[in-house]
């Protein structure tokens, strides 16, 4: 049986590096907005919560356009906070688990599925290829990787941000998400192929590879 889930979107943040004048989570991939994409994976799941600040009208107005039975959680401070915050503001009242999602990560929807079975907590892992990645240390146990820690060295894998955590966990201490998961770990890593936008370099990339992954 499938643990119940609460899924955290958060979409607040302005996306500076970019030149768009509208939140990365309404960019285009393959004709659909991201937010589209990850709201299209999560066909099967009730209890969603979309984490805005930013352009917070049009994204609340393309979501509502696919589906209406989402919770909208305003990030009302969402230019001098980070990701942490805006998660911490979504759990509240959340069930066991919940599942973080950003707004500008690109997720095979089928390795995404895939994650969202998963039962315990477990953290998304790519091999590295960012330019300011933050690295995983990992260990085998039996039949599964586990994470035990993090760092800014550039190592075999990088943490994508795609997470299932104890809600409990989520504490807003001011620093970034993986510094909140660090006294928790260890972590069952799982490998998803994804892409994530920070750059117009990487928003090229991932046009490149969305066409691949969803026209297929």
């Amino acid at each position: 049986m499938q643990l119940p889930k609460t899924i955290i979107i958060s979409a607040a943040g302005a996306g500076s590096r970019l030149s768009f004048a509208h939140t990365k989570a309404l960019l285009k991939i393959a004709g659909k907005p991201i937010i589209i994409h990850h709201l299209e994976a999560l066909d099967d799941f009730d209890d969603i919560r979309i984490i805005v600040g930013y352009d917070a009208e049009n994204v609340i107005k393309t979501v509502l356009n696919y589906r209406r039975d989402v919770t909208f959680v305003f990030n009302h401070r969402y230019q001098t906070t980070n990701t942490l915050h805006s998660l911490y503001l979504g759990t509240r009242f959340a069930q066991k688990y919940i599942v973080s999602l950003d707004g500008d990560l690109l997720v095979n929807p089928k390795d995404l599925r895939s994650f969202l079975k998963e039962d315990g907590e477990v953290m998304g892992l790519i091999p590295t290829y960012s330019d300011e990645p933050v690295c995983t240390k990992i260990v085998n146990k039996g039949k599964d990787i586990m994470i035990t820690g993090f760092t800014r060295k550039r190592l075999e894998y990088e943490w994508t941000g795609l997470l299932q955590i104890k809600s409990e966990r989520i504490i807003d201490t001011g620093t970034y998400v993986y510094h909140c998961v660090e006294n928790a770990l260890p972590f069952k890593a799982a490998f998803v192929d994804c892409r994530e936008v920070d750059t117009p370099d990487d928003y090229q990339r991932a046009v490149e590879w969305g066409l691949k992954v969803f026209k297929k």
